[in-house]
């Protein structure tokens, strides 16, 4: 008896980058869409409604803010699943929950009955929705950051204290340790100057094709 077996490769993905404030989200999203050939999804920070009146008074802004971004990625994950295309994502829907809604809760800048009903909200959508085939995290040091964020020049970041960024840097090191929805690469950006360096940027890209080569055995 002849037993025939068929091997499918995923013909699309998403992708996702993860890390902190000024860590290099955009920038290697950008690179890495060029070099792959991936479509890209970014964070509409220009456009935000809430992000200039967040950093200006975080407790009044933060829920509502929150509440934008987890309503604007929720989307892009549904766009990209039912696209053709494999995509790259600035930012995850995780960070939203496990890292920026209950760092501003901890700070007492989001009341306790705001928080629950965020996190309800995003335990319902996290229902709904697969997690990347692959998220890399840029790991990055408080100076680092701060270097990064300067060099950009948005006026609406010169507010952000260290012991924001500080409280930041832990939680995503508590997040990427338990996360366990998939493939997750670490990228410390400490060390690896992508944005400048083609050699970095080629041994980020030899990091990301061993783990994708992963994904299809």
């Amino acid at each position: 008896m002849l037993t025939l077996v068929y091997y499918f490769v995923k013909s699309t993905m998403h992708i996702a980058i993860a890390g902190n404030i000024g860590s290099g989200k955009t920038t290697l999203t950008s690179l890495l869409a060029k070099h792959y050939k991936w479509h890209a999804q970014y964070e509409d920070a220009d456009d935000n409604p809430y992000l200039n009146d967040f950093y200006e008074e975080m407790q009044r802004w933060s829920f509502n803010l929150q509440v934008y971004f987890l309503n604007n990625r929720f989307n892009q994950i549904l766009d990209i699943r039912k696209g053709k295309h494999t995509v790259i994502q600035d930012r995850t829907i995780y960070e939203d929950a496990y890292i920026f809604a209950p760092n501003l809760h901890a700070m007492g800048l989001m009341t306790t009955r705001d928080f629950e009903n965020y996190f309800n909200l995003f335990k319902m959508m996290d229902g709904l929705i697969k997690p990347p085939d692959l998220i890399i995290y840029l790991r990055a040091s408080v100076p680092t950051l701060v270097k990064q964020i300067q060099k950009r020049g948005r006026e609406y970041e010169n507010s952000i204290r260290l012991d924001y960024l500080k409280r930041l840097n832990e939680r995503y090191e508590a997040w990427q340790t338990s996360y366990d929805g998939g493939k997750l690469l670490v990228v410390d950006v400490d060390n690896i100057n992508f944005s400048e360096s083609k050699e970095d940027l080629g041994k980020v890209i030899r990091l990301i094709d061993a783990e994708l080569n992963g994904l299809f055995k």
